[in-house]
């Protein structure tokens, strides 16, 4: 296992880490044996944003003897409430449910205190004039949380966060479908480069915050490296081409100020297909060949998140509606971390008003209209 330092944290911490979502599906035992084979492997960080009693305490008990040997990633605002997850900002329900985040992973500390799921700008103003911050800080200055870290999906806010001068890393989504947008109608021209050091061939915003980030020394630990699993599959993949586990880590690593990637495992299996990267061939981790030959109509019709559909006169954030609605249709049921994001936004898919402002900007050809409307329906 090869470690990177997370930004200017000092923390060196493994490039394939352990996102815990997952975990959430399985008891005591198999929890453990994930646990137990990511320990093995040489996997030293790990993300816990959920909030569900039974998987903290699984994890906690996985932990027990070796929390010295492990990072943790602790969400600060993820609640559970009534039976649910739920986000919240009301500070007495945040303490309660961080308390119980140290007591379950039977720990004194957290040392990546983050501040859960922003993802819009005027949220992360109010959280960073307010009294949420404060509370944050606080945290830090008695020495439960050894960094303050953030969660968010949205390049905006993240490059608000690494250059506020407070947030010493992010949790941020990453992955080609979520930051590629072809640049010419020769698919094999906008490839061309993609080995080089700097991250030519990604939108605009995507390569303005990683270029940030680098220079702040801010670091990235990874979420979404697969997409949901998208990826792995030619009819959901978006470039109509199936990459690998070892590909999608690969592109997820070569990007700058990223140290980590935090994959949802399942299965002991699972952990040995990612933390195959690091013997893997450069063959095996090639995968801008791979998309280079993708077929062009993948793009048609195929949302990429570009964003270049804006400005819709509703306020809707169209790219991420777009992309919570594939992520949740990947899943038997809507996973409750996806519909808590949707619902978060503050226009959703109902908000449309129909007048296709939208699609006449889309390079892609997307029916954004019927999405939003598929959208609506789907979460309800």
């Amino acid at each position: 296992m090869k470690y990177r330092e997370l930004g200017k944290t000092g923390l060196m911490v493994s490039e394939i880490g352990l996102g815990g979502e997952w975990l959430e599906r399985h008891n005591t035992e198999e929890v453990k044996q994930v646990i137990d084979c990511c320990t093995e492997a040489g996997i030293n960080i790990l993300d816990c944003w959920m909030s569900e009693p039974n998987v903290r305490s699984n994890i906690g008990a996985a932990l027990k003897g070796s929390r010295d040997k492990w990072i943790i990633q602790g969400h600060i605002g993820s609640t559970w409430q009534n039976g649910q997850y739920v986000r919240t900002r009301d500070l007495e329900k945040v303490d309660a449910a961080f308390k119980d985040l140290l007591t379950r992973m039977c720990t004194d500390y957290i040392d990546l205190g983050m501040i859960h799921f922003v993802d819009e700008t005027a949220e992360f103003a109010k959280i960073m004039e307010g009294e949420f911050i404060g509370y944050v800080k606080g945290l830090k200055e008695k020495g439960t949380i050894r960094h303050i870290g953030m969660s968010t999906h949205n390049p905006d806010v993240a490059k608000l966060a690494a250059l506020s001068g407070v947030v010493e890393m992010i949790l941020f989504s990453v992955n080609p479908a979520f930051d590629m947008l072809p640049a010419s109608e020769n698919i094999d021209d906008y490839f061309k480069d993609e080995y080089e050091v700097t991250a030519d061939g990604i939108t605009p915003e995507r390569e303005e915050l990683y270029r940030i980030c680098e220079q702040q020394g801010v670091g990235i630990t990874v979420m979404k490296g697969y997409a949901g699993g998208r990826l792995f599959n030619a009819e959901t993949s978006p470039f109509g081409v199936a990459l690998t586990p070892v590909q999608c880590l690969h592109y997820a690593l070569t990007r700058p100020a990223v140290a980590s990637v935090m994959v949802g495992f399942d299965t002991p299996a699972h952990v040995d297909a990612a933390v195959a990267y690091e013997t893997a061939s450069q063959e095996e981790q090639d995968y801008a060949t791979v998309l280079a030959h993708a077929p062009r109509h993948a793009y048609s019709g195929q949302c990429t998140y570009c964003g270049h559909c804006a400005p819709c006169p509703s306020g809707i954030d169209i790219a991420m509606v777009n992309k919570l609605y594939d992520l949740a249709q990947m899943q038997d049921t809507v996973p409750p971390t996806v519909r808590a994001h949707y619902e978060s936004l503050s226009a959703r898919g109902d908000s449309c008003i129909r007048c296709g402002g939208c699609e006449t900007r889309c390079p892609f050809g997307v029916h954004v209209v019927e999405r939003m409307a598929a959208a609506a329906k789907l979460f309800g």
